[in-house]
């Protein structure tokens, strides 16, 4: 599969006056392209909010093997009940987000993107994997840092991009423009493993930060126990 690194950058200025003169376009214009193939990417965005706030940590050296270890630990438990006929029930209710293919392919690429933030900009990323010539599903969210902790932001976890009721509907790529946004209701809770790295997101003001639909982990990464990643065979 062909891959591509990008390197030219737009302004966070201009990408937030592109935000404004669209008014109700759907999604924040990507300011710096880090990995881009068919089916997924990590991107830099502008934060529409930083200039409400002091803007974000980085850029920021967050090591691979610290951000594999983040990756590993994001855990989702799923609903207690659960239908055969909507749910994939072969998965664990309690399961790791990422497995451990998806830890070496975000891992380093996501290290890299945090490094090359600007204070205005946060890292997306997004992957799409075909189930049937007329369905997808998508893992897609983002991240930044503020001071010493991590917040990540996983807004799809395998989401459908069809429901039951529009199965026949042409099938666009409008989701790749929307990496934060939550395609489907999000089920389950999630969790970080071990849970003393993890903070309460309530005694940050989460809503007001950012306006996206959110689903948040914010993680004490530095303090993180890490080990080092094995390279694929």
């Amino acid at each position: 599969m062909k891959r591509s690194l990008a390197s030219f950058r737009f302004p966070a200025w201009l990408s937030l006056g592109f935000t404004a003169f669209a008014g109700c376009s759907s999604g924040q214009f990507p300011t710096l392209t880090i990995y881009e193939t068919p089916n997924a990417f990590v991107r830099l965005q502008a934060d529409p909010t930083v200039g409400q706030n002091n803007g974000h940590s980085h850029p920021a050296d967050i090591s691979t093997e610290r951000m594999a270890a983040v990756l590993r630990g994001i855990v989702i438990q799923e609903p207690l009940m659960r239908l055969p006929l909507y749910d994939d029930l072969s998965i664990p209710r309690r399961h790791r987000a990422f497995d451990e293919d998806a830890v070496l392919l975000w891992a380093p690429l996501l290290s890299l993107a945090i490094g090359k933030a600007t204070p205005e900009e946060v890292v997306t990323f997004y992957q799409s994997r075909h189930v049937s010539g007329v369905k997808r599903e998508v893992t897609s969210g983002g991240m930044f840092l503020d001071g010493e902790d991590l917040h990540v932001l996983l807004s799809n976890n395998r989401s459908d991009t069809h429901t039951t009721a529009d199965t026949t509907v042409a099938d666009t790529e409008d989701d790749r423009l929307t990496p934060l946004r939550s395609l489907t209701p999000q089920k389950g809770t999630l969790r970080f493993e071990p849970p003393e790295f993890q903070r309460s997101t309530d005694s940050f003001g989460v809503g007001k930060l950012l306006k996206w639909d959110r689903r948040e982990l914010i993680i004490q990464v530095h303090r993180l126990p890490v080990k080092p990643v094995s390279t694929a065979p």
